[in-house]
């Protein structure tokens, strides 16, 4: 009896692998429809809060009319960022002339090195473009309008689903009474809970972390000096939902600029390392473990796989939604005893993934 149980453990554990990796291979290959829908489900997670208190005594509104005003709120939002961020690439492409002698320097030393075309007597975009082709050109040109154009379409389409999705969520427990009973329904209910409960607190902080982050970064830069400030701040704001790579990958960046903007001077340079490194460890490492309490309960090594993973086949948002999707993941799996071996890899400690299976064994109870 033992043996074939042991025999039926390794069956079922193969066949969860092999369809992991079946759905992995359709989620790269249907990427384009399923971004939009997955953005969509976790940003409906994160309205329904908010949508739930505005219908919610004392404001008692229709449930369509809090998800207006929320929607409304939210684009508002988008707006008046886009501006600002328009308005800093403006910025950025006017003072281009006045960079124009380091962008020489450089581009001297890389086509000296690589035998590229040289000619100090034209400007740094002439000489740029007589080493572009034609053809190089129109692609660039055709494929920025392109991933121009799917934004702008993957944006639409996830705000139409997850209005969609929020408006069906005000049936979601009746739904869920009719389609089970007993357990099933308990259970149910308790996973969609939890996972509304882990990503919402999840991306709040996620949030509240990253823009105490720009902003700390954007005065930083402007005390030092640092061309773009609010750029920068902008950058590190947004790469900051990257867990590891983004914070990396921001300092990199705004060193890098600032490195082209104060040489030959070392203290600015080192100033806007040192400062951006400080802010993104502080926050990141310590101050936003701590808010979260449990750290979402998800192993770093986990999440750094999940990362490459998700990365690899949706790209940067990919990376973005990597964290919130191994909660979910982890949530299903401590609520199904058969898969508690596969919650206890994906968790962090052991023991409090053990607590979890505790806690849902007696409110099954």
């Amino acid at each position: 009896m033992a043996k074939r149980n042991n025999f039926a453990a390794a069956i079922f554990f193969l066949l969860l692998f092999l369809s992991i990796i079946a759905a992995g291979v359709i989620l790269k290959l249907m990427a384009t429809v399923c971004i939009p829908v997955v953005v969509a489900v976790l940003l409906s997670f994160v309205f329904l809060p908010p949508v739930r208190k505005l219908s919610a005594r004392p404001c008692r509104l229709p449930w369509w009319l809090a998800i207006l005003i929320i929607y409304l709120l939210f684009l508002i939002g988008v707006f008046v960022v886009g501006n600002i961020l328009i308005a800093n690439m403006y910025r950025i492409g006017s003072a281009l002339p006045r960079y124009e002698e380091r962008f020489m320097t450089i581009f001297q030393i890389i086509a000296t090195e690589l035998d590229l075309p040289f000619d100090e007597n034209i400007s740094f975009f002439q000489n740029l473009w007589n080493n572009i082709s034609s053809e190089t050109l129109s692609r660039y040109a055709f494929g920025i309008g392109g991933t121009l154009y799917d934004s702008l379409r993957s944006f639409l389409l996830v705000m139409l689903f997850s209005a969609f999705l929020l408006a069906e969520m005000h049936l979601t427990q009746d739904k869920i009474t009719y389609a089970f009973d007993g357990k099933n329904r308990s259970r149910i209910k308790r996973i969609l809970s939890n996972i509304v409960s882990e990503i919402t607190r999840y991306i709040s902080i996620k949030f509240v972390i990253s823009l105490t982050t720009g902003t700390l970064i954007t005065l930083g830069l402007l005390l030092i000096g640092l061309d773009f400030a609010l750029f920068w701040g902008f950058v590190a704001f947004i790469m900051n939902f990257i867990p590891t790579f983004g914070s990396i990958l921001s300092v990199f960046i705004t060193t890098l600029f600032a490195l082209l903007q104060f040489y030959p001077s070392p203290a600015p340079i080192v100033g806007t390392a040192i400062f951006s490194t400080a802010v993104n460890f502080v926050l990141g490492n310590i101050l936003e473990p701590r808010i979260e309490g449990r750290n979402l309960g998800v192993s770093p090594f986990i999440i750094l796989v999940s990362l490459s993973l998700w990365g690899w086949m949706w790209g940067f948002l990919g990376m973005v939604m990597a964290v919130p999707i191994m909660v979910i993941a982890k949530i299903i799996c401590e609520n199904f005893s058969y898969l508690h071996p596969v919650a206890i890899f994906l968790g962090n400690r052991p023991q409090d993934t053990q607590k979890e299976f505790s806690k849902d064994e007696d409110e099954d109870e």
